[in-house]
């Protein structure tokens, strides 16, 4: 007689999950020592010119540098709180998803490996690591880094699923 809970790491939706977020996280983390190791403060290494260059830049604040401002102690525990609470959000969410939902699980994948990528980088640095510069003449889009990329492709599928495809 097989046994009737298989184990929740072996669930169907764990098995996108745990290898996507493990592997967005250990990407973020690399590029992020590379290029800090590689790279001097705010230093300028173009990639293709006219759009995009590496530039090391430590994050204070929140996207596009919200609350760079404040104080350290009060903009630490208020990224670590929203951050933590956003990422059990995600697991919440993940757990009550059907298995045949992959979209879905792919999404709060990528969202949830980004959003522990910075929350290292928070608790490790007080700051976050950026150093993807994307811009067109003067125009410069904020620097960001991969879990910041994640986090934007797994909103931007869960929007399109939401907005556009009805089961």
């Amino acid at each position: 007689m097989p046994h009737a809970n298989k184990g929740i790491l072996l669930k169907p939706q764990y098995k996108i999950f745990l290898p996507l977020t493990a592997g967005v996280l250990f990407f973020d983390q690399l590029s992020k020592s590379a290029v800090s190791g590689s790279l001097k403060m705010h230093e300028v290494r173009p990639i293709i010119h006219g759009l995009l260059n590496l530039t090391l830049v430590h994050n204070t604040g929140a996207a596009f540098g919200l609350m760079a401002g404040q104080p350290s102690m009060l903009r630490t525990f208020f990224f670590l709180g929203v951050s933590l609470l956003a990422m059990g959000v995600v697991l919440w969410m993940l757990f009550r998803l059907p298995p045949n939902q992959k979209v879905e699980h792919v999404a709060l994948s990528l969202i949830f490996g980004g959003a522990l990528g910075n929350v290292i980088d928070r608790v490790r640095l007080g700051e976050v690591i950026d150093f993807i510069d994307v811009y067109f003449r003067s125009y410069h889009w904020p620097a960001f880094n991969l879990a910041d990329s994640a986090i934007t492709v797994g909103v931007i599928l869960l929007m399109y699923r939401v907005l556009f495809i009805r089961e």
